[in-house]
Order: C-alpha cells, then sequence, then structure tokens
C-alpha cells in the first residue's frame, strides 16, 4: 500500500468517533413495481467522523497535528474500530482457532489473515491488512505455531508465510487469532474550526474513509 504510515490515530479520541461499514446497492424500480438489486462493491468501506470524539482543545491541537503531518489526504494510517477490531467479539481474548484463513495443500506457504462474518445466508470474507503487531496467534490443525520459527507474519500487509519445510500438508486447516487496524485516510484536505463555536459545544467534522487496497 503505497503512501501510507504505520501510525496509529489517537485511540482516546477515535473512541468517541461515530461511524461504521457503507456499502453501494444499485436498487432499480421495474415497471411491474420490482424491484432489482446488485451489489456495486464487492467489499464494504468503513467511513467515520472523528469529530465526535473531540472534547477539549487540546485534543483538537492533536488531532490537526496528526493531520498535517499526514498531509491532508495524502498519506493513509491506521484506525482502531472499537466495534470491530479482533478476530472475536470485543470483549474476547483472540485464540488461534478464531478464524479459519486457509486450507493447505502441501505446498503453499502464504496465506492472508481475513475475517468471516456472518455464516448462515450469504457469508461475508473480509482481508485483514492491518493486524496489530504481537497480537498475532497461528496455528495449523489446532497446533499454535512457533514465530518466526516456523511461521511470520507482515503487519504492514497481514501476509503469513510459512517458512521452508514448514508448508501446512493437504487437508490441513490453517487459523489465526489477531487483534488488527483499519487502513484510513483523512477525507478532506481542509479541517476548519470556529473556536467560539468549539467553546459552545459545536463539534467540528473530521471525516475519515477506509483506503480499498
Amino acid at each position: 500500500m503505497s503512501g501510507f504510515h504505520e501510525v496509529r490515530f489517537p485511540t482516546g479520541i477515535a473512541r468517541g468517533a461515530s461511524g461504521g461499514p457503507e456499502r453501494l446497492t444499485q436498487v432499480v424500480t421495474l415497471a411491474s413495481g420490482r424491484e432489482v438489486r446488485n451489489s456495486r462493491w464487492a467489499h464494504s468501506r468503513r467511513r467515520y467522523d472523528a469529530g465526535f470524539g473531540i472534547r477539549t482543545l487540546d485534543a483538537l491541537a492533536e488531532v490537526v497535528a496528526f493531520f498535517e503531518e499526514r498531509r491532508g489526504r495524502l498519506y493513509g494510517f491506521r484506525w482502531r474500530d472499537r466495534l470491530d477490531w479482533k478476530s472475536c467479539t470485543p470483549s474476547g481474548a483472540p485464540a488461534a482457532s478464531d478464524q479459519q484463513i486457509g486450507v493447505g495443500d502441501g505446498a503453499t506457504r502464504v496465506f492472508q489473515l481475513c475475517k468471516l462474518y456472518g455464516g448462515l445466508h450469504a457469508p461475508y470474507v473480509r482481508r485483514i491488512t492491518k493486524p496489530v503487531a504481537g497480537s498475532v496467534l497461528i496455528a495449523v490443525d489446532g497446533v499454535v505455531k512457533a514465530q518466526p520459527a516456523a511461521v511470520s507474519c507482515d503487519h504492514a500487509s497481514g501476509l503469513l508465510t510459512f517458512a521452508v519445510g514448514q508448508a501446512p500438508p493437504a487437508g490441513a486447516v490453517v487459523s489465526a487469532g489477531f487483534a488488527f487496524d483499519v487502513p484510513v485516510r483523512f477525507d478532506t484536505d481542509a479541517i476548519e474550526v470556529d473556536l467560539s463555536a468549539f467553546e459552545a459545544g459545536d463539534i467540528p467534522k473530521i471525516p475519515i474513509v477506509e483506503i480499498a487496497d
């Protein structure tokens, strides 16, 4: 991913932000009144407003400094979504058995971290590209693998690479547990703040959008 800084937006401020996943669905109403629906995006895209997390002038100054260092929309960064940032539930602890990320064939050594949503009707698989360093647990058929001797994780891409001679055997289930961030960027090149209004409780808009990679 080009133009990306491996740094996280201040978590204390992000905790108070609003936002979540967005999808693009085309809905056409036919002459009969029936609908035809089509998903224009294969993957959802998350949007946030960091302004809701700013409560003090010091916090606002911290965001402005972060914005300046990212050069507005130019450089991406990590974002902690407090609703969805683990391979398990928000209150749980990641375990190596949380998410199945592949099945071995005896030769493939590289696997992409991913997270499954749903499962009964149309489960959605989301690629995880920004795992948190030190949080990734990897298992093959339930046996946790040592890192980096048997397998390593690229925390900038979410790719797992098994060492030479350590490729999962045919039919073996590769699973992982992890914490992760969302790759995002500012969705504006300007932060406009009316200090008198801010002190009166007005919240500045600071839009954040997920980077599709």
